[in-house]
This record gives structure tokens, C-alpha cells and sequence, in this order.
């Protein structure tokens, strides 16, 4: 019996799982693999079923139709990639490669990544690849990379097990995150003296953990965190040593966080005052905080600034460099770190470099035997700009891969709207229909996992080999062959890689000296030792888990000092209003995963959760006539859904809850992201999916 170490395909996490075949109605055994450093083979249900919808619903030959009114015919791979080839040749001729478009995903391996941004970013010579990460950490990578010098978490798994006292802001990790949420929550049971304390405005099974839970209003953790730090300075909590030697900008920070006394702060935030000071106490009397947070935070017109705001609690009491200790993003999608390696956002290039950095463009363009010039310097479109440039008719051709924004994208029927004047989108993907089937003119079956090898980075910097053990089903293929087999049509060199090992190759040597130093791993050594952490660089001896970045306490700025970047908030983009009384927020549950893509069709799941629903205080359901199980119809100002309520005290007063894995597929005015604006973070173009102002009302 043939046994396969890979990777879950879901969460960043990125739990080790084993794959053996299997029998009768279950082909493949998915088990934990104990012998991976982040999970140690511990499992959630949606890794544990992953098997079962590998042959559902697939989509398995190229179809096309020249309007979206026909129905799709299927065609050959040769017919689809000549249509491809001439849509970019025409659009080159006329416009220039601005008006070429790809949106791509955390679910693509490194070497699809790699491959997509040496096609569009180098051959074609425009940055508009933007990914559903944007929707997920973009906000992380610009705090990262404004306050340390550069983009990656300093931090790893090993540190849940470390530390005196985590501190959980913007995450529901045991439902999103669970297998690292375990590992810290039979950590803190063994060691009752370690403190939890959960931000979130709802009762979440994390924040049902916790030593303290503050639910504060939506929109105030600045607010809160600046609360923190002035109590943090009355106390004597600052760390001087490490301020004078490592960081600058102290003083402003000193001078924003003065304006947050606690009377104010537990004012605006909804908290107890003591609530406020027992948890700057417990920071101050630890010697290793950790802090992690998620979509709670990232998913913020302020995303940006609120984990900068975070960051600078680190810094201000020394907390960051050491086990135990330091600013942890949580990424969503199982490869969202390999898409950062890789230059997977509009503003980014391979090696955490900068489309807007001379001396970077260079390098690759060097690399990547380019004419000087070639790279653009002007930062490509992001996910909410593609959908503007769509609605006044700037973009030729919209490619999308591994993604379904059909159900993700805010404001779902402005994204409608838009998608319907593409004049050619193309949709790349394993599954046959999405919700984002609807509004393309060309299908490429893809290989997903299981059926290409590949490799993924997960939270903490891991790097493991996800082999191929089936065959794609029909005539797919894997994403990164796809591409190639265009850049190679359109005469473009070096797309004729022999295999995903050969692509792996090319690209970790682009980043060698980098902070996201990968030139040690190749394929070879991950197949023969397991999972790689980075930084690796090329002769040094791998190791598995267990590094932090920063642990000289110097940055990669111009310094070598870590930046103190006060600001002070600005609120919700749509605050509620007496016409909109409710602030409306979205999130995911234990059992499903983004879009329902896969987890829609696992019938375990399904039964799980079998419909969305509302949450709702009791006190704001008797105010508005509303009992549990009734239907309520909730309205924003761009749209309105159906969903049956749940009468919980879980949920702050004034605040809402809906899972946002239902799209148009899997029920009728299920979608929550009709209800979400677009409103983004200046600094991260991350929209703020997390609130919204709505109207609630009993349906019938």
C-alpha cells in the first residue's frame, strides 16, 4: 500500500496530511500526518473528508461560447489556446498589455504563482495580477512591510506553546483555524498561570476559551489597542532598552496614545474599564505575548493601520525576536504565503520585491532575460480596481484562476454588473459550475490537489511538497502548465519547463538574500527530509519549524529599526445610521471553506451546516418583533438577503452575524456579500468586509 505525504488544501494552517488508497465509495484514506511539524497529525473534518469531493461535479474539457448568452460548446486545447493567443495578440496590437487582467488565488501552488507572474509581469510587461488574497491578508503584508522594512511573520506554531500570554484580535481560530487553535488550547489547559484574551464582538467557540473576552464595537479596535498601550505606559510596562536601540518614531506614538485614557476608551470600544486594565496588566507582567489576528482585522478600510496599531504594542514593550513573543497574521488560503514568495499581488515581485523599486525590477528583469524596462513600474490593478476598469470598459481580457468571486468579491451585484462588460473572461478551475461560471466566455479544466505536484507555504513559513498520486480527471491540466503552454505560443523563452520541480528550481533562486530566503529547498529535498521552513538559504541545513525571523532584533530597513506608525481611527467606512441601525458582519464556519466549491458537495459537511443563518441579540430581536427560527430579511444599500435567525447572546447588541460561504448556487438570496460595500484600506486596497449598515425586518 502506496502511502502520500501532502499538504490540506484548505486553511494556512497547513496541516500535514497522509493519503492511501482506499476502498468501495471512499478511493482515498486521508488521515493526519504525524510527522508534519505544524499539525502533528492532528486533522479538522474538512482535511478528514477532502478525498470526497476529488470526482464531484469537475469540470474536464475547455468549453467555450462568444457571448454569455449561447450555451457553452466544448472545444479541444488546441482550439482554446489559439483563442487565448489571439485575444492577447489583438489586444496587444491595439491598446498594450494594460488591459490584460488575471485574478488568481491562495489554492494555486508556488509554481502556478511563479509561472502567471513571469508570463504577465515580465514577458507581457504589466502588473495586473491581483488574488482573492487581497481579500485576505493584503492588509498584513502592508503592515509588515511598513513597520519591520519587509513583508513575512515573524513568528511560528512553536510559539503557541511558548508564550505567557496570547492575545487574539480579528481571529475565530477555532472555527478558522483550528488545528494550530488546538495545539494553544491543550497548551493553555496544561498551564493555568498562561492568560487568553479574545477580541471579537462575538462569543465565538475561540472566544469561549479565553481568560477574557472583549466584545467591543465593531470598528474600534484602534481604539482599544491605543487603550491598551496608554495603560501599558502608566504602568511602567515600556521596554526603553529596546525602543532606544531598535526602533524609531517613539515620541509620535507617545503623543497619539496620550488621547486614550481609559474613561474614553472603554466609552467607545463597549468594554469595562477594569476589563481594559486587567488585560494591559497581563501584558505587562509577561514575559512572552503573543498577538495573532485574521480577517477580523485585515478586512478593514483601517486594515493597515489596525495591525500596524498592534505591531506597535511589540514594540513599544520589546515583544517580538524571542519564543513565545511576537505579531502573528493568520493567513486564510492554504498557499497565501507562497503567493506573497511568489509577487502574487498587483504591487509586488517574486522575492518580496516591489514593482516600484528600480534595483528589483532589474534583477528580475536580468534573471528573466529581459530588455531594461520591461517590468512596469506602476503597480497593476488590484481586485476592486479590475472591477471598476471593467465598468468603464478598460479591461480587454479578465483571466481568472482558482477562484470564485462570484460569492467572495464585496458588493456582488456591482461585481455582476461589471463581469457582464467583459468583453472576454476566462475561467480557470477544477470545479464545473461556480457561481463565476455564469459570467465567462472560455472554461479551462484545471489538475487540482491530488493531481499535480506542487508546493505550498503555510502561516508560519512551512513549506511542503504536495505530490500528484491521481490523474486529472477529462483533459485537465495543472495551472502552471496552462500558462506556459500560452507564453510558449506567444514565442515568449523560458516557459519550456520540463517539470513543476523545474519551475521550484528557477524560482527560489530569485530568492536568495532575500527576507523570504527559500534557496535551499528544492523538490528533491522536500520529497526526501518532509516539510522546509524558511528563511533556507542555499547551504545551510534545513530546518522544519521552530525559526523566528528577528530574533538580532534588526529589520530590513534602511536602519535596521523597526517603525513606530501612530495613527488614530477613523471608524467604520459605513457607520449605522437610524435608517441602517445594525452593523452587519460576515464570517465562516468550523465545516465549510470560502465558497462552498468543495465543501458544498461533502455530504458530512453539508449536514453540518445546512443553511445560513442570522444572529441576532435578544434584545435587538424583541425590539424588532423577530423570534428564534424566524425568517428576516436584511437590506444594505446595494442589496437584500433571506436568512433564519438565531436568537443569541453570543453576538453583541446592534451587531449582526452571517456565514458567508452561500452564493447563488446554494440557495436563493443567500449571499452576504450582496450586502457588503467596497470601501477599501488606502494602504492595502483590502475592502472592509467585516461591517456594513444595515435594516432588518421579519419576512411574512
Amino acid at each position: 500500500m502506496t502511502q502520500h505525504r501532502t499538504l490540506c488544501p484548505y486553511c494556512g494552517v497547513g496541516c500535514g496530511l497522509t493519503v492511501a488508497p482506499g476502498s468501495g465509495a471512499n478511493p482515498w484514506r486521508v488521515t493526519g500526518d504525524r510527522a508534519h511539524p505544524s499539525s502533528l497529525g492532528n486533522v479538522c473534518v474538512k482535511g478528514a473528508t477532502i478525498a470526497e469531493s476529488l470526482a464531484c461535479d469537475r469540470l474536464l474539457y475547455p468549453q467555450y461560447r462568444a457571448s454569455l448568452d449561447q450555451a457553452f460548446q466544448r472545444i479541444s486545447w488546441e482550439r482554446a489556446l489559439d483563442l487565448i493567443v489571439a485575444q492577447i495578440r489583438s489586444i496587444l496590437a491595439d491598446h498594450g498589455p494594460d488591459r490584460l487582467c488575471i485574478y488568481g488565488s491562495g489554492q494555486l501552488q508556488t509554481e502556478d504563482y511563479y509561472v502567471t507572474q513571469k508570463f504577465l509581469k515580465g514577458h507581457l510587461g504589466t502588473n495586473n495580477f491581483d488574488s482573492n488574497s487581497r481579500l485576505c491578508m493584503s492588509s498584513a503584508v502592508a503592515a509588515y512591510s511598513q513597520s519591520f522594512g519587509s513583508d513575512g511573520p515573524p513568528c511560528c506554531y512553536d510559539d503557541l506553546e511558548a508564550t505567557d500570554f496570547a492575545f487574539i484580535i480579528g481571529a475565530n481560530m477555532a472555527d478558522c483555524h483550528p488545528i494550530a487553535f488546538n495545539r494553544f488550547a491543550k497548551y493553555h489547559k496544561r498551564h493555568p498561570g498562561v492568560k487568553l484574551v479574545v477580541v471579537d464582538p462575538r462569543a465565538t467557540a475561540t472566544a469561549t476559551k479565553a481568560d477574557l473576552h472583549l466584545a467591543i464595537n465593531p470598528g474600534t479596535d484602534i481604539t482599544l489597542l491605543n487603550g491598551i498601550a496608554h495603560l501599558i505606559a502608566q504602568m511602567g510596562g515600556i521596554d526603553q532598552d529596546f525602543i532606544n536601540h531598535h526602533s524609531c518614531n517613539f515620541e509620535a506614538y507617545q503623543a497619539v496614545i496620550a488621547d486614550y485614557p481609559p474613561e474614553r476608551v472603554a466609552a467607545v470600544c463597549g468594554v469595562a474599564i477594569a476589563h481594559l486594565e486587567q488585560t494591559a496588566q497581563w501584558w505587562v507582567n509577561s514575559q512572552r505575548v503573543l498577538s495573532l489576528w485574521s480577517m477580523g482585522i485585515n478586512q478593514s478600510s483601517e486594515g493597515t493601520a489596525k495591525a500596524r496599531t498592534l505591531i506597535n504594542l511589540h514594540l513599544m514593550t520589546g515583544q517580538i525576536g524571542k519564543p513565545g513573543a511576537g505579531p502573528f497574521s493568520l493567513t486564510g488560503q492554504p498557499n497565501a504565503m507562497g503567493g506573497r514568495e511568489t509577487g502574487g499581488l498587483a504591487h509586488i515581485l517574486p522575492g518580496y520585491r516591489s514593482v516600484t523599486n528600480p534595483h528589483h525590477r532589474a534583477e528580475l528583469e536580468t534573471a528573466w532575460q529581459l530588455p531594461p524596462g520591461q517590468i512596469s513600474p506602476t503597480p497593476g490593478k488590484d481586485a476592486g480596481e479590475m472591477i471598476r476598469s471593467l465598468e468603464r470598459g478598460e479591461i480587454d481580457l479578465l483571466w481568472i484562476m482558482a477562484t470564485n468571486p462570484l460569492v467572495s468579491l464585496p458588493d456582488l451585484h456591482r461585481v455582476k454588473a461589471a463581469l457582464h462588460k467583459s468583453p472576454f473572461t476566462i475561467l480557470q478551475d477544477a470545479y464545473h459550475p461556480t457561481e463565476t461560471t455564469a459570467y465567462a466566455h472560455l472554461l479551462l479544466p484545471a489538475a487540482q490537489w491530488s493531481e499535480k505536484t506542487g508546493t505550498m507555504t503555510n502561516s508560519e513559513r512551512v513549506v511542503t511538497l504536495c505530490p500528484a498520486f491521481r490523474e486529472p480527471p477529462g483533459e485537465a491540466r495543472p495551472d502552471w502548465q496552462i500558462v506556459a503552454a500560452v507564453g510558449q505560443r506567444l514565442g515568449f523563452p523560458g516557459f519550456d519547463f520540463a517539470d513543476a520541480a523545474a519551475v521550484y528550481g528557477e524560482f527560489v533562486q530569485l530568492t536568495a538574500g532575500r527576507v523570504c530566503d527559500l534557496s535551499g529547498i528544492s523538490h528533491d529535498r522536500l520529497r526526501a527530509m518532509g516539510p522546509i521552513q524558511w528563511p533556507c538559504p542555499g547551504g545551510m541545513e534545513p530546518q522544519t519549524h521552530g525559526q523566528q525571523l528577528y530574533q538580532d532584533l534588526q529589520f530590513p530597513t534602511p536602519d535596521g529599526r523597526a517603525r513606530f506608525i501612530a495613527v488614530h481611527s477613523g471608524g467604520l467606512a459605513e457607520p449605522p445610521d437610524p435608517h441602517y441601525p445594525f452593523v452587519l458582519t460576515v464570517g465562516r464556519l468550523y465545516g465549510h471553506w470560502h465558497t462552498q466549491t468543495r465543501t458544498g458537495r461533502i455530504p458530512k459537511i453539508t449536514k453540518m451546516h445546512p443553511q445560513p443563518f442570522l444572529e441576532i441579540h435578544p434584545r435587538d430581536a424583541e425590539k424588532s418583533g423577530i423570534a428564534a427560527g424566524d425568517w428576516v430579511v436584511v437590506r444594505s444599500r446595494r442589496g437584500m438577503g433571506r436568512f433564519q435567525a438565531e436568537v443569541t447572546k453570543a453576538i453583541a447588541p446592534g451587531t449582526l452575524f452571517i456565514p458567508m460561504h452561500w452564493g447563488a448556487l446554494w440557495g436563493e438570496d443567500t449571499e452576504a456579500n450582496a450586502l457588503t460595500h467596497g470601501a477599501s484600506c488606502p494602504d492595502s486596497k483590502q475592502p472592509e468586509l467585516k461591517a456594513c449598515a444595515v435594516q432588518i425586518e421579519r419576512w411574512g
